[in-house]
């Protein structure tokens, strides 16, 4: 069976990783009763070992996404920030710009 890693890198054997953990470290031995069958204890001792990765690259992306989400976060609020000041601007601007209209109607004609 073939399981895409969610970070787009390539396949992975699951079957392959299971022989590994199985066969490393004498676990294969533990798991496997006298007639070569698996034990439910072995089976669930495999299971626990082969979800461990799995559990790690869950939590490693939950904390990926907990900052990511601080940083749009922050980054909102900044931008809301530079909005505001920009309105603020704009409306100084248009007050000075009537200022000066106004200011500009009052002074007197020159005939040229």
């Amino acid at each position: 069976m073939k399981v895409a890693k969610p970070n787009g890198s390539s396949d992975v054997d699951v079957r392959g990783n299971i022989q590994e953990l199985t066969l490393g470290d004498g676990l294969h031995r533990q798991v496997e009763n006298s007639n070569g069958e698996m034990s439910a204890g072995g089976l669930g001792t495999l299971v626990r070992r082969v979800s461990e990765a799995s559990r790690r690259e869950i939590g490693n992306l939950v904390g990926e996404l907990q900052m990511l989400d601080k940083k749009l976060q922050t980054n909102g609020d900044r931008i809301q920030h530079y909005i505001e000041e920009y309105a603020e601007l704009n409306q100084q601007v248009m007050q000075l710009t009537t200022i000066i209209s106004d200011s500009v109607k009052k002074l007197p004609e020159v005939n040229v």
